[in-house]
């Protein structure tokens, strides 16, 4: 399957017009934004969870990335409340599952494939501090490494700025609103620019809180 497997295009998702589909496990349903693959796929995808969904263990051969937006995610090392952001890296392995349910907004086999490190952040406390090159911009690194940069960004009502996407980038909608001249974006609707592009954003009436990752895609449009 392909799907918005198109790197050098502007991607938006709108959450509203994408509707759930069943996945193979019970329980589980899935609103698909980018794959390339089958089952076994590099994949941004957003997925529910049912009350009492329980998943065998596994190892994540190409690493695993999500953020918990509605409901608790659980595992081994613990329960991972609205807001969590993870990384289980290349070759971590874990047992999922959710008494409770939960939504979250998972990437699937887009690590370096020698990355290790494990991360585990409260985005509803992190701390943020001004941007000195985007006025009205409030930024909090969640990871960094050679090949991409992960944030957390808070944007005051009405300002406008650029969204810079030299590697590419893509954004989640987690709170408020942003404006590309095109389309409206509210709490989880997405948007993927290609590398060496730039968007002119607009946070809305209430600001917007992103989560924003970039620098990552430049190898899909140099394959």
């Amino acid at each position: 399957m392909e799907l918005n497997a198109d790197f050098t295009q502007t991607v938006r998702v709108l959450n509203d017009d994408n509707p759930w589909r069943a996945s193979p496990s019970a329980g589980v349903e899935r609103k698909m934004l980018d794959r390339i693959g089958d089952e076994v796929a590099r994949a941004t995808t957003i997925v529910r969870f049912a009350p009492g969904s329980a998943f065998a263990p596994h190892t994540h051969d190409g690493g695993e990335e999500y953020i918990v937006l509605e409901g608790v995610f659980q595992d081994e090392d613990g329960d991972f409340p609205v807001g969590t952001y993870v990384r289980n890296p290349p070759t971590s392995r874990h047992t999922p599952s959710s008494k409770p349910g939960a939504t979250i907004f998972v990437k699937l086999w887009q690590f370096d494939p020698d990355d290790r490190q494990h991360v585990r952040i409260d985005m509803n406390s992190v701390e943020t501090s001004r941007d000195a090159a985007r006025e009205g911009v409030a930024v909090a690194t969640l990871f960094e490494d050679a090949h991409e940069h992960v944030a957390l960004e808070v944007w005051d009502a009405d300002v406008t700025q650029t969204f810079a996407a030299e590697g590419g980038a893509e954004a989640l909608v987690l709170d408020g609103s942003i404006d590309d001249g095109d389309t409206t974006l509210g709490p989880r609707d997405w948007l993927r620019v290609p590398p060496g592009s730039a968007s002119t954003l607009t946070a809305g009436p209430n600001g917007a809180r992103l989560w924003v990752k970039t620098g990552h895609l430049r190898q899909m449009v140099d394959k």
